[in-house]
């Protein structure tokens, strides 16, 4: 039985990529925070017909937290065979803020976590000559709206940079690159989201099933929708001054206060 690790695996695309993974007969390790929903989620895949779900209480902010999934990454007797590396959440706060906590620790969740999980996970994968490293971006990388653009656009350069790395060990290196996704996420930073267009949200689990054939087909970055594959063009080809043009529209409509329900620097710290 094959099994597969999913950082920020109690909700949102998490969570969706935890469901479509048990239905495709994979073994579970699920990575967050927050332990009471760990075992509500194991419980609800129970329920469902999951063969086998662990469970790992970890703050991927915390380096022995990571090191200790890493642990669990590279063992031997019970392989890891798929990683999805989504932990991550939505920053509210400016790039000249005197505290950088905030995003100090979006490139430790973010950044640093990626990168030492798919390195555990890439070296263990690499001595069976088999396994999937899936690195969840997002279209945000291609634009400029603050850290976590630049958070996503280096998620997006390193999964191409562990693909060369590894292009001939039979391991599939990919990342996944969803728009506006309807979870808790944007609640959870408060970020204002009335101003983006119906038109523009994608359904969780449609995303991950979009995802999870691109990367059985071998493809390295996955767009699903065909809405957000265009938008991607033209963030790619259109010169660079318009696309900060855009990125500005975007960031002063998100960033007007949210009116109900806004998150505190310490929720912001979700889960995807």
């Amino acid at each position: 039985m094959a099994t597969a690790l999913v950082t920020g695996g109690t909700s949102g695309i998490g969570a969706a990529f935890a469901r479509a993974l048990s239905l495709r007969g994979y073994d579970l390790v699920l990575v967050a925070r927050d332990e009471s929903r760990l075992r509500a989620m194991a419980d609800e895949l129970g329920r469902d017909g999951a063969a086998r779900v662990e469970t790992i209480s970890a703050d991927l902010a915390v380096r022995a937290d990571v090191e200790r999934v890493a642990e669990r990454l590279s063992s031997t007797d019970e392989p890891i065979d798929f990683l999805v590396n989504n932990a991550g959440f939505g920053i509210h706060g400016s790039l000249i803020d005197e505290d950088t906590s905030l995003q100090e620790n979006a490139i430790a969740v973010m950044c640093v976590a990626v990168l030492l999980l798919g390195a555990a996970a890439g070296r263990a994968m690499k001595a069976r000559h088999k396994g999937t490293i899936l690195n969840v971006s997002s279209v945000a990388g291609t634009i400029a709206t603050g850290n976590y653009s630049a958070v996503k656009a280096w998620t997006t350069a390193y999964t191409e940079s562990l693909a060369v790395e590894l292009r001939s060990t039979n391991v599939q290196v990919s990342a996944v690159l969803p728009g506006w996704v309807r979870t808790e996420f944007h609640d959870r930073a408060g970020i204002r989201t009335k101003s983006i267009p119906n038109v523009l949200w994608l359904d969780a689990d449609d995303l991950v099933e979009e995802c999870l054939r691109d990367v059985a087909r071998g493809k390295v970055l996955s767009v699903p929708s065909a809405r957000f594959k265009v938008l991607i063009f033209f963030t790619h080809h259109l010169p660079r001054r318009v696309v900060r043009w855009v990125s500005g529209r975007i960031s002063s409509s998100r960033n007007k206060p949210v009116e109900t329900g806004a998150a505190t620097a310490g929720e912001q710290k979700a889960t995807r």
